[in-house]
């Protein structure tokens, strides 16, 4: 088994020192292992990735030192690779057509306490389950275009297990290495009813993820502490779907002064502004710890 992991970024915005940070420890620890460090573009929002910001992404990681095979794979071209899984767990009655907007879910989830806290998982606030229906009506329900949702409770009797594990080898902001073992109570009360098709894009994060990871050999997904949270799913959904399940590093993330985690939005960490003003690779890596 040869070493293989990715940095999978979305052409939404700049870079910053965070991207930086986790393409480069990517690439180091591929280094390390010998192995290969892949590039995906994640851009199934074709709404908010621009041409300009890939072209920026190529252009930053170069800069920083860093290769990778061609071609690279890109989400808008695997749509119908995503079509297909959808369909695949609609045969199974998996997943159900979903109608609700988010003042419906709130409306459906008004806490009984005044102030108390609603359920939250992943993805936000939890599905309350409004459109579920089951398994033997969803396979009937022709399928279509729209949100459809995973139903939890049916996929945890579909996988019949007692647990699903996966291995862990990071330890950043919390994560604890280790072989992790989830209960079927972890995905029923901290998960839920998770999105894994959009109206507007055909797909989610989720099921392009591990769709992805799979099409590429990854055996080592290696990414923020941030999504630590979201492994859960995609190793359902890997059991469900007969895919792999790779090792997982989810590394400490970069933050900026006042402890907050940055985003695409904070332009003044990006990596064109500290190129812009005369700073190397070199001092890049400096000022992620690397």
């Amino acid at each position: 088994m040869i070493f293989t992991t990715r940095f999978a970024p979305s052409p939404t915005g700049p870079l910053h020192l965070g991207h930086a940070y986790s393409a480069c420890l990517a690439d180091d620890m591929a280094q390390a292992a010998r192995g290969r460090f892949l590039l995906r573009i994640e851009d199934i929002d074709q709404s908010r990735s621009r041409p300009e910001w890939e072209a920026q992404i190529f252009d930053d990681l170069s800069w920083l030192g860093l290769s990778w095979p061609e071609p690279v794979l890109r989400q808008s071209d695997q749509m119908a690779t995503y079509d297909a899984a959808l369909r695949q767990l609609h045969t199974l009655g998996l997943i159900y057509p979903c109608h609700c907007n988010r003042k419906d879910i709130l409306a459906a989830l008004n806490a009984p306490q005044e102030g108390a806290a609603l359920p939250t998982g992943p993805d936000g606030i939890l599905y309350p389950g409004t459109c579920r229906i089951s398994p033997a009506d969803a396979r009937n329900l022709p399928f279509v275009e729209g949100v459809w949702r995973l139903n939890m409770r049916a996929a945890l009797e579909y996988v019949k297990t007692p647990s699903l594990t996966y291995m862990e080898t990071g330890e950043g902001d919390g994560v604890t290495p280790g072989s992790i073992q989830l209960v079927p109570a972890h995905f029923l009360e901290h998960i839920g009813d998770i999105v894994l098709a959009r109206r507007d894009i055909g797909t989610s994060y989720h099921l392009s993820v591990v769709l992805d990871d799979a099409a590429q050999d990854i055996t080592h997904v290696i990414r923020g502490a941030d999504l630590s949270e979201a492994t859960a799913i995609h190793v359902l959904l890997q059991r469900l779907l007969g895919l792999p399940t790779p090792i997982y590093h989810h590394h400490r993330l970069i933050r900026d002064d006042a402890g907050k985690r940055l985003a695409k939005r904070d332009d003044a960490r990006a990596i064109a502004k500290y190129r812009a003003e005369g700073a190397s690779p070199a001092d890049i890596r400096a000022m992620i710890g690397l």
